[in-house]
């Protein structure tokens, strides 16, 4: 039921008057005939006596009132409510699925950080690869997503989130460590490399693939999944990788891994964020959105 009718009715029966109803709405006369005119029809009640000086309700109009003074009294109450959630403190549960390289590195941070920022707010992360991180946005199953790769998908859309530094890590002493070296000298060393699909691998494989060469070109010793397993083997000396420069820096500040570079290469990645199509966002994603873009900025 159209709450402007009710209101427009309870208003006449106050004021006994139409136009003392219309002045109290800010309204005019004919709007609020009109009103009336449409709540009578579609109840098809006469709800108001016209024939005297005075408006009076009728007894199904009397019924009516009270009724509606219940129902416009819970509405008041209802926007109130929303009114004082909308400018209150954070509340609620934040679900974000993540791929394995932001959701290994930056974002569990930047969550953390936003978390102890508001109480209220529980943080709950699932990581996995690319496209089961976009196909639980689209079922709804998390608000939102990060990935490292865009992967085409009618349930979602992807926006930039922020950018990654790709970077060829080696093992401490490693003689690429500090050097820009060339794509025959990379070619002669093993080569660490993530999962296919793993979004680094992806970024990798446009990069070569611009400077005319080929992952098969290279000398791949190892193919071990996640950046994590990936960093362990050069950690351990195992080889070298490329890899995001956030997985690595604290192996950086404690000096057991180190960065080289290729000349020709210059590998970076754009973490895209991912929502459902048509979803209404809460208020908690969109201030972690907000704070996040500020954090990483």
């Amino acid at each position: 039921m159209d709450t402007r009718q009710l209101a427009a009715f309870c208003a006449v029966v106050e004021r006994r008057s139409f136009s003392q109803a219309a002045e109290q709405l800010g309204v005019t006369q004919p709007a609020v005939s009109l009103q009336i005119r449409s709540l009578e029809k579609r109840l098809g009640l006469q709800l108001l006596d016209r024939s005297g000086r005075r408006v009076e309700p009728t007894e199904a109009g009397s019924r009516l009132y009270r009724s509606a003074q219940r129902l416009l009294a819970m509405e008041e109450q209802l926007l109130a409510d929303l009114g004082d959630e909308a400018e209150g403190e954070l509340a609620g549960r934040l679900e974000i699925g993540a791929s394995t390289g932001p959701g290994g590195t930056v974002l569990p941070v930047v969550l953390a950080e936003f978390q102890q920022l508001h109480a209220g707010v529980h943080v709950a992360l699932a990581v996995s690869d690319t496209q089961h991180v976009v196909e639980q946005v689209a079922r709804r199953e998390v608000e939102l997503g990060v990935v490292g790769a865009s992967r085409r998908h009618r349930g979602v859309v992807f926006e930039p989130f922020f950018r990654d530094e790709v970077v060829l890590a080696v093992p401490r002493g490693h003689r690429f460590a500090g050097r820009t070296v060339t794509l025959d000298e990379l070619k002669a060393e093993p080569l660490v490399l993530m999962q296919e699909g793993a979004g680094v691998r992806q970024v990798i494989e446009e990069e070569l693939r611009a400077a005319g060469l080929r992952l098969r070109d290279l000398d791949v010793r190892l193919e071990l999944g996640l950046q994590e397993s990936a960093r362990s083997a050069v950690v351990a000396g195992y080889g070298i990788t490329f890899i995001s420069r956030s997985a690595i820096e604290a192996d950086l500040a404690a000096g057991t891994v180190e960065i080289g570079r290729v000349e020709g290469l210059e590998p970076s990645r754009e973490i895209s964020l991912v929502r459902s199509v048509g979803r209404a966002e809460t208020r908690v994603a969109q201030a972690f959105v907000a704070f996040a873009r500020s954090r990483l900025a």
